[in-house]
């Protein structure tokens, strides 16, 4: 089964750098009012904002801008290290509201569309399962999109991303804001090996809680606080696990 784009091309992108080809899927909700809002927006010259792909509640796919040239949707963002996000990406805005018009479901057809349309994006591009990944992944300080209620699990079931199945939220020793010390610099040294931006200093600094944060988002949804509890460690060595079984 293939996508049959609505063709709306945007006027907002540029070349990607020399010799670099895409390798990584990103993944936004529009966070607007409707879909002709968000589209609309992303094809103003004005506004300065673009994806690849927008796929609206019924399942039905835009096409923006061509795979080959560079979006602009990620803005100030970084993964592994690599800031330019925008020239190493592909991103796909999905219609919904987002966290300012109440956390709206996406709704069935629009994923199963989007599985498909990643399905095709992955059959042309060698993108790691763990490079599919959310704005709030990428800049954790600015974004929450596509939100902690957004199914990554189905993705993964589906063949798009990587998924662990998160450990159960339970009492006991967290890490918090204004901690120090080793087991602080041991998270943020996981962290950063996954990918998130964020130093090794041993002190559960505002850049640490926003990257808690969104990795709880993605891999732990269950409870969003940016405090590293015993179930989100627990989720995070179990994906440093996978990630060493399948290298």
């Amino acid at each position: 089964m293939s996508v049959d784009c609505i063709e709306r091309p945007s006027p907002n992108f540029d070349d990607r750098p020399d010799g670099r080809a895409a390798d990584i899927l990103l993944l936004h909700y529009t966070g607007m009012e409707s879909g002709e809002a968000a589209a609309s927006r992303l094809c103003d010259p004005a506004a300065k904002v673009s994806a690849h792909y927008m796929v609206d509640e019924a399942g039905a796919v835009t096409r923006m801008v061509p795979e080959e040239k560079r979006a602009w949707h990620a803005g100030v963002a970084q993964w592994a290290g690599e800031g330019d996000i925008n020239g190493l990406s592909i991103g796909i805005e999905i219609v919904n509201g987002g966290h300012d018009f109440g956390c709206p479901p996406y709704p069935d057809a629009q994923m199963g569309a989007l599985e498909t349309l990643c399905h095709e994006i992955l059959s042309r591009h060698s993108i790691p399962a763990r490079r599919v990944l959310g704005h709030s992944d990428v800049a954790p300080a600015r974004k929450a999109d596509p939100g902690e209620w957004f199914d990554w699990a189905r993705l993964a079931r589906a063949g798009v991303g990587l998924w662990v199945e998160p450990e159960p939220v339970i009492e006991g020793p967290v890490l918090a804001f204004g901690d120090r010390g080793d087991t602080v610099a041991e998270l943020q040294y996981m962290l950063a090996d996954y990918g998130y931006g964020l130093e090794v200093l041993g002190r559960y600094d505002e850049t640490t809680k926003a990257v808690v944060t969104a990795f709880q988002r993605h891999f732990r949804p269950a409870r969003v606080d940016g405090v590293a509890d015993v179930s989100t460690v627990a989720t995070l060595r179990r994906l440093a696990d996978a990630l060493k079984a399948g290298s």
